[in-house]
């Protein structure tokens, strides 16, 4: 289709072609226009408002899982029956997979390789030849069987981290096919290969925790706008993933506790009668309830069990499934009740001991308010439980996330790593809304979940302490970033795998920028509810940028093409300099020069040349001109501009301007100390924003005051404004709050403004102006001629 070509060449050519000018030998017509032309064409599945089209579709895949964890060979066995439903108008001959575990494997990885250096420093365990070629570590997915539903086997090939199943016929819109796949795959050491799932081993007590994640064949996403996203997993870019309902069993020690994505099903024959207890206390409960204790998790460290539990757990309507096993998991619970939709949330934690102090104090608390914060900024949370699990890590799936939080071996802590784990949970917990709920494409853009995220993650941060500490969002903190020299920048549209500085490029420069529209470009009301809107037009589905930029547009009424052209698709900084303060005096005094002028009358207003139209059209005879027909509107003009009306144009006549007076006596009281500022500024980054600027007077008051950033629409480089005080001014100062991330705030301020050595004239005017079309007291050819 043309519409999926036009939007393809527009994804490969975003680095290319991110600062396209529209008039780029000028200093205008070029930051303040339109993305017409970079975002794609709106069509008949996502409209120019931004919001999903009368024909927007998705296709879902429904699964029903077993896992069987063996802690002593630390393997994970797993079969899958999987649902795919067609929704989209296309035939689809093959399926995608994602084989995520892949990453982990020396030989099946995506490939994507680093350069390297020779190091200065390196450990004896990492010293060790280079195999040449590659040895198999023994890691990633072992596929046993792929078959359909009746057990026949389907063709299949592996290329790294994606798997290609050929369907036996074609799947055709409205259809659904359903086939099977068991395989299994050693778990990672996660805390020496990294990753985001795996085991951490404790050897004091020599126990293991389990992160299971990305850890069974998923479906890659087929959707309008770019077909299969079946980009290899690197690592770094994450997921794109399609909505689906999950039925899974775990089946793991005995002595282990387990947590998931989905709602628990058989609590009452996994638990003890003492835990089903206070599992349902915590139903109900205003605080945490422990309902595995603190003794009781060290106590299950102690005596690894050979018996074998089977927990199950379901969840409906969610891109991705996670979960966690562990013998040495504390777990506490509450309720939570979201106001907007009055849906009940179990807000849970689970952690080893060793982060006791910290996460039995605070974790659940802040699941709570992360949720209900998020509610009022998005959507209301839809989901019946949401957790946080201590692991050491950061990373978040559907209604489970994996963060950090321990404590010292005494169980005191430190003041930052009490708010690292605040801010490492608000930020996982929220992502449930980006992207779980609102299913941005990862693989491709990781500002669209990560720097969304964060950007509400800073307002939840801000609502739980106002002394908190945030990094991210606050316009300042992004400063030494944009300070960087260019080569080491790229713009926040570049896609996931291509960026030098991920941290600042996905999460704190997206953030930023939008904690700047809220609070100083659109203002908190608008933003607000123009950022509601998106989240509620694109719960449960697949939004893309130019989805996020229309609808922000669209909902506040707000124009912020020059916004998204220049924060995220640029990479100039924002550096404003105050270059001049000039300041002039009123000269009171002044006698006004009137003016008078000799003239003669018009001559008729014939046309200076004959065009060719008015030659064509005098010889077409098939033309009658309209005056020709009228004798009414044959009029004295008519007749002068055919010489039938005679005027003297030699005649000569006076004409007298004097509608201005002086001052008169009681104005000038008024008027005297009023003293006219001019402040001329440079754009010295490139990055044009609203001027904010605070006056300080000789009096040590203060005035304030803000031009929006569209002041620099018709010259780019350097502005000037003017301004009228009745008492002297002392100072100016630029962005005083340090709102606009201007990286050079050296040149924002202006104290040494010199006397006036110059005034300008002012006078009385004696006449109001006179409307347009109106007479100005000149003789016209008319009264020259006496006619009427």
């Amino acid at each position: 289709m043309k519409i999926k070509l036009l939007i393809l060449i527009f994804c490969s050519a975003f680095v290319l072609g991110q600062d396209i000018k529209n008039n780029p030998t000028s200093n205008h017509g070029n930051k303040f226009e339109q993305l017409g032309t970079i975002l794609p064409t709106p069509n008949y599945y996502r409209t120019g408002s931004g919001a999903p089209g009368q024909g927007y579709w998705q296709n879902r895949a429904d699964y029903d899982i077993t896992a069987y964890l063996d802690e002593d060979k630390r393997n994970l066995k797993g079969s899958e029956t999987i649902t795919y439903y067609n929704n989209s108008p296309d035939d689809l001959d093959y399926l995608w997979l994602q084989l995520d575990e892949n990453e982990h494997s020396s030989v099946k990885n995506a490939g994507y390789d680093s350069e390297s250096f020779l190091p200065k420093q390196v450990s004896s365990a990492d010293l060790k030849t280079t195999d040449l070629p590659k040895k198999n570590n023994g890691y990633g997915v072992n596929l046993e069987k792929v078959t359909d539903a009746s057990g026949k086997p389907l063709s299949y090939v592996v290329n790294k981290t994606m798997m290609r199943i050929d369907l036996p016929k074609v799947l055709k819109k409205g259809e659904k096919f359903t086939f099977k796949i068991e395989w299994n795959y050693n778990i990672s050491d996660r805390m020496k290969m990294g990753g985001r799932g795996g085991y951490e081993y404790f050897p004091e007590d020599g126990n293991d925790l389990y992160t299971i994640t990305q850890w069974y064949p998923r479906m890659c996403v087929y959707s309008d706008f770019k077909g299969w996203q079946n980009n290899q997993f690197t690592g770094r870019a994450e997921f794109a993933l399609a909505f689906g309902d999950f039925k899974v069993s775990m089946n793991v020690p005995a002595d282990h506790i387990v947590a998931s994505t989905g709602a628990g099903k058989n609590y009452d024959q996994v638990l003890t009668p003492a835990q089903l207890a206070r599992w349902k206390q915590a139903q109900t409960a205003k605080e945490p309830v422990e309902i595995v204790t603190l003794e009781e998790a060290k106590k299950a460290e102690k005596s690894k069990s050979k018996e074998r539990k089977i927990w199950k757990f379901e969840a409906e309507n969610v891109r991705d499934f996670a979960w966690t096993s562990s013998r040495k998991f504390v777990w506490d619970g509450m309720k939570v009740i979201i106001p907007e939709n009055k849906n009940e949330v179990m807000a849970m934690s689970l952690y080893p001991k060793e982060a006791y102090n910290l996460y039995r104090k605070f974790s659940t608390k802040v699941i709570a308010h992360t949720i209900l914060t998020y509610s009022e900024y998005t959507i209301p949370y839809p989901y019946p439980v949401a957790q946080s699990i201590e692991a050491a890590n950061g990373m978040e799936y559907p209604m489970i996330c994996f963060n950090y939080g321990r404590t010292e071996k005494d169980g005191t802590y430190s003041e930052g790593t009490k708010n690292g784990m605040i801010g490492v949970i608000i930020h996982e917990v929220g992502h449930n809304f980006f992207p779980m709920i609102i299913n941005s494409d990862e693989r491709q853009w990781s500002w669209m979940d990560e720097g969304l995220n964060t950007f509400v993650e800073y307002l939840t941060e801000e609502r739980w302490d106002n002394k908190f500490p945030s990094r991210r969002g606050p316009a300042h903190t992004i400063v030494d970033y944009m300070k960087l020299p260019k080569d080491q920048l790229e713009p926040i549209m570049t896609n996931s795998e291509n960026i030098i500085q991920f941290g600042p490029n996905a999460y704190s420069k997206p953030a930023t920028g939008l904690n700047i529209l809220r609070e100083t470009i659109v203002g908190r009301e608008l933003f607000d509810k123009a950022f509601k809107t998106y989240s509620k037009r694109w719960a449960f589905k697949h939004p893309e940028p130019a989805d996020f930029f229309r609808t922000m547009n669209d909902a506040s009424a707000e124009n912020l093409d020059w916004f998204w052209r220049g924060w995220f698709y640029g990479i100039d900084p924002v550096d404003i300099a105050i270059d001049k303060v000039t300041a002039i005096k009123p000269h009171l005094e002044a006698t006004p020069q009137n003016r008078e002028i000799t003239y003669n009358v018009d001559a008729p207003m014939q046309n200076a040349f004959v065009d060719k139209s008015k030659i064509i059209n005098k010889e077409d005879k098939n033309i009658v001109f309209y005056t020709d027909t009228d004798k009414d509107v044959q009029d004295f003009y008519w007749r002068y501009n055919r010489g039938q009306e005679k005027v003297d144009q030699t005649k000569e006549y006076k004409m007298k301007f004097d509608n201005y007076e002086k001052v008169p006596q009681k104005d000038k009281s008024k008027l005297e100390n009023i003293y006219a500022y001019q402040i001329d500024f440079v754009n010295k980054g490139g990055l044009v924003m609203p001027i904010i600027l605070e006056f300080t007077f000789e009096d040590g008051s203060k005035l304030n005051d803000k031009s929006s950033a569209q002041i620099w629409r018709k010259n780019e480089q350097k502005i000037s404004k003017t301004y009228y005080f009745d008492k002297k001014l002392k100072s100016v100062q630029l962005d005083p709050m340090r709102e606009t991330a201007d990286i050079d705030t050296s040149n924002n301020f202006w104290g040494e403004i010199a006397e006036p050595t110059s005034k300008f004239q002012v006078f009385k005017q004696k006449h109001e102006g006179s409307a347009r079309g109106a007479a100005n007291g000149r003789v016209n050819p008319m009264q020259a001629a006496g006619k009427k």
